[in-house]
């Protein structure tokens, strides 16, 4: 079993400042070097931008974001053409993964599935003050969120389903990044997921506080919406753009649907996501599809928790009671994989065995 951990980081400021913070963090973590030694391979095949089409796009739908960039570039005496590149979420590429999302009309819950090496270990509360909703979650390429919930209580996920016939536009985690940063309800994420670009196939399940979710199936070619409870890696009305096999897939969806016929509470359905014998979590973490975290929002309590591995507790934290001006009482969340690999966030790498 491999030790992991989490840092619980929080900031209030305007987006430039919580970019500037957020370099100077980066200064003394192993994180973006080691992305350096997975990214290399890859870089120019995979990581071509146009700097004009990116700042263009940023700033139509999220332009504290587009600060933000501008506030890390600064911190970390980098080029925007670089920060860009790597912080915009913009034309890149994306390594496989599973995931599986469960919702009910009182929360979410999720499973994050991938590689240990793809996982960066940060966990933020942020707070804006000059635009934009705060956001409570774990992040992705630093500017992007694996999964989250705001201010206004909307919470997103979302569960990759193909990455072929990729297009020009965002990749998963920028687009969990704005549906949180702009959208406070399920109509405008919805509208939102119709209206951005997308480079690659992906499924994003949205809940807000009135106890209403969707499930939006989103393509660089397509988008479809429908209502379903229990989510994994395909699609079911977009089914031109699954991958070649889905069983594994269709089969973990079918027991979530079982299983949550008899779930009395919250916690009951983040036993069944988070529990290894249940059979929803998985230790594939070779094949790109272990857990990494599971993480539940409560919109209507405005809580969420995060737990990392599995037979673990959510740790719990008072969301509203952080809006309210008080900390989160955590520095860092632990917990343990049945995996020798680290995340990228522990210790500076001689090497990356795996690319993403």
């Amino acid at each position: 079993m491999k030790q992991v951990y989490s840092d619980v980081l929080q900031f209030r400021g305007n987006h430039y400042n919580f970019g500037y913070w957020q370099g100077e963090l980066l200064k003394d973590s192993p994180i973006l070097p080691n992305r350096e030694k997975q990214w290399a391979p890859k870089r120019e095949r995979h990581f071509r931008i146009d700097e004009r089409v990116v700042k263009k796009t940023i700033l139509q739908f999220a332009p504290g974001v587009w600060e933000e960039i501008e506030g890390l570039a600064d911190s970390l005496k980098w080029n925007m053409r670089d920060a860009i590149r790597e912080f915009g979420g913009y034309y890149l590429e994306y390594g496989r993964s599973g995931c599986s999302v469960l919702t009910s009309k009182d929360y979410m819950v999720r499973n994050y599935d991938n590689h240990p090496l793809s996982y960066e270990g940060r966990y933020l509360a942020y707070q804006p003050t000059d635009r934009g909703y705060a956001i409570i979650g774990p992040s992705m390429q630093i500017t992007g969120r694996i999964d989250g919930m705001n201010e206004k209580g909307l919470a997103v996920g979302y569960n990759f389903v193909n990455r072929k016939g990729s297009g020009d536009g965002f990749i998963c985690n920028m687009i969990g990044r704005l549906l949180l940063e702009v959208c406070s309800n399920v109509e405008e994420a919805v509208d939102l997921l119709k209206e951005i670009p997308h480079r690659h196939t992906f499924s994003y399940i949205v809940l807000d506080q009135t106890g209403k979710s969707s499930v939006v199936e989103a393509s660089p070619r397509k988008i479809e919406v429908h209502q379903s409870n229990a989510c994994t890696n395909h699609f079911e009305k977009l089914t031109d753009e699954n991958r070649y096999r889905v069983e594994e897939s269709i089969n973990r969806q079918e027991v979530i649907k079982q299983k949550s016929l008899d779930l009395h509470d919250p916690y009951e359905a983040f036993q069944l996501m988070n529990d290894v014998e249940q059979g929803v979590f998985s230790n594939k973490y070779g094949a790109w599809a272990g857990t990494l975290h599971t993480a539940i929002y409560l919109p209507k309590q405005m809580k969420v928790g995060f737990s990392l591995g599995g037979n673990q507790p959510p740790y719990m934290m008072d969301f509203q009671r952080w809006l309210d001006g008080y900390k989160l009482a955590a520095t860092r969340i632990k917990g343990s994989l049945d995996n020798e690999s680290p995340f990228i966030n522990m210790v500076l790498l001689d090497k990356v065995d795996i690319v993403l």
